[in-house]
């Protein structure tokens, strides 16, 4: 029996490690964590952009064979991507990023949600059981989830472990050194009250202590409507805002609007990377993000 373990590990030992462990990742700013974490070792798929509503996304032919070659699915969760994955997932036919098994990575499941509904009720709009799913907008939940993804990685991926557990180090040093100087710039935005287009940004105003008095849609995932902007309008007379925010793949016509009839700045955050022209990773999406709001103020 002895001598047949040996004969298993020399076996297992001898196999090739990956050529590249191959991530599909739902959103722009998970499919950077991987590839901060993995560096060559990794190819990543990104399955949307920062101008597409990642609530909304069509399951594409092209989705299916990307997600058909993954050996890692990485999702926001916390049904970010309900109206998609699912689908994505099951007709893939892959066994390895099926929900439950070591291939499917949901990053809302290392962190601490907010805005968890305590009933749920369709007629409060696109609400999502698990909590607000837009995680990432807290810095120190990516170091959470990336402490998480580079444990997930090395276990699917054993024979270049020691890659991504280095990588994890290197990033989350120079994000812990990032996160300080961010927090420092933010100061001057504690408690000004903004409005925002979505719920998007509940995590970055929850960090930086910004004061949310006002939302564009007037439910979750509901267009804003003429009605609804007008109520907005006049509760500027005792909950003024200093700032409206919309996220690249909103449509800007409503904070237009409102910042035209208020004369307060309609703020584009870049939400995610590639957002903006500057906010081309993880780094310099919140670099850009804090510039953007500190201008907003002036």
């Amino acid at each position: 029996m002895k001598k047949q373990i040996a004969v298993w590990l020399l076996a297992m030992a001898a196999l090739p490690a990956w050529a590249s462990l191959n991530v599909f990742a739902t959103v722009p700013e998970w499919g950077a964590l991987a590839k901060e974490i993995g560096g060559e070792q990794v190819t990543v798929y990104t399955a949307t952009t920062a101008f597409q509503d990642p609530h909304r996304i069509e399951a594409r032919p092209s989705l299916l064979a990307q997600a058909r070659r993954a050996q890692l699915l990485v999702a926001a969760g916390a049904d970010l991507e309900i109206g998609w994955l699912p689908l994505v997932v099951r007709d893939s036919g892959n066994s390895a990023i099926q929900a439950g098994r070591p291939g499917y990575f949901e990053a809302a499941s290392y962190v601490n949600r907010l805005d968890v509904p305590t009933v749920l009720d369709r007629a409060h709009g696109d609400v999502h059981a698990a909590g607000n799913p837009h995680t990432h907008l807290d810095p120190r939940n990516v170091l959470k989830v990336g402490e998480a993804l580079a444990q997930r990685m090395a276990e699917l991926d054993a024979a270049n472990a020691a890659v991504y557990q280095s990588g994890f180090k290197t990033f989350a040093g120079k994000w812990q050194v990032a996160m300080a100087r961010w927090e420092k710039e933010g100061a001057p935005l504690r408690g000004v009250p903004v409005l925002v287009h979505h719920s998007s940004f509940v995590y970055l105003t929850h960090w930086l202590g910004i004061k949310e008095v006002g939302s564009l849609e007037p439910k979750p995932g509901i267009e804003p409507t003429s009605g609804h902007l007008s109520a907005l309008l006049a509760n500027q007379q005792t909950t003024p805002a200093k700032m409206v925010l919309r996220a690249a793949y909103n449509q800007d016509g409503p904070s237009q609007w409102i910042a035209g009839k208020t004369g307060m700045p309609a703020v584009l955050l870049p939400y995610t990377v590639g957002g903006t022209i500057e906010a081309k990773d993880l780094f310099t999406l919140f670099d850009d993000t804090l510039q953007r709001l500190l201008k907003g103020l002036h």
